[in-house]
């Protein structure tokens, strides 16, 4: 399993989540599901992790996310960086 995680700094989040909702790069139609998280303290701090079968799916997705203009709004703190999972465990 893969996936690509991207960190924002936001002042609007409902504006950016509309913009996540409309999907400008396909997520659905390759990801197998995303996670949102915002800091506690920081409110503005958003993590956006969407997860892939493949690092390559991930990687493609992460090309088509850049290639569609739709970060230029609200610009990433750290460009999408893709991850494979090495090791899960439960508590």
């Amino acid at each position: 399993m893969a996936s690509m995680i991207i960190r924002f700094d936001l002042d609007d989040y409902d504006a950016w989540k509309q913009v996540f909702d409309s999907d400008p790069a396909g997520r659905r139609g390759s990801a197998t599901g995303h996670t949102i998280s915002r800091g506690v303290d920081e409110t503005g701090a958003v993590f956006v992790k969407v997860d892939f079968g493949s690092v390559e799916e991930a990687r493609a997705f992460r090309q088509r996310l850049l290639d569609s203009g739709a970060l230029g709004s609200f610009a990433p703190t750290v460009r999408p960086i893709v991850v494979e999972q090495v090791e899960k465990v439960a508590y």
